[in-house]
């Protein structure tokens, strides 16, 4: 499995996870890091971010598959 195949798999398995125990982990060993990966992303990234966290607050989600189709239409 390619390195962008593996984080997807990560991605999909967090995002599908209801253990809230191992998404405290997940949480705490990524902040673990010395540096914020948040703190290198662009302005528009962060906005970004805040969109789509506000969309799930409002519970406007979809699901993995529609967002695989998505993501390959936007590649593409």
């Amino acid at each position: 499995m390619d390195f962008q195949a593996t984080k997807e798999e990560l991605a999909k398995m967090i995002l599908e996870s209801d253990d809230s125990k191992l998404i405290d982990k997940v949480r705490k060993l990524l902040f673990k890091e010395k540096k914020d990966f948040y703190d290198e992303f662009t302005e528009d990234q962060k906005l970004e971010i805040r969109y789509g966290i506000e969309q799930l607050d409002r519970g406007q989600s979809i699901t993995w598959e529609d967002f695989k189709k998505r993501r390959k239409l936007r590649n593409a």
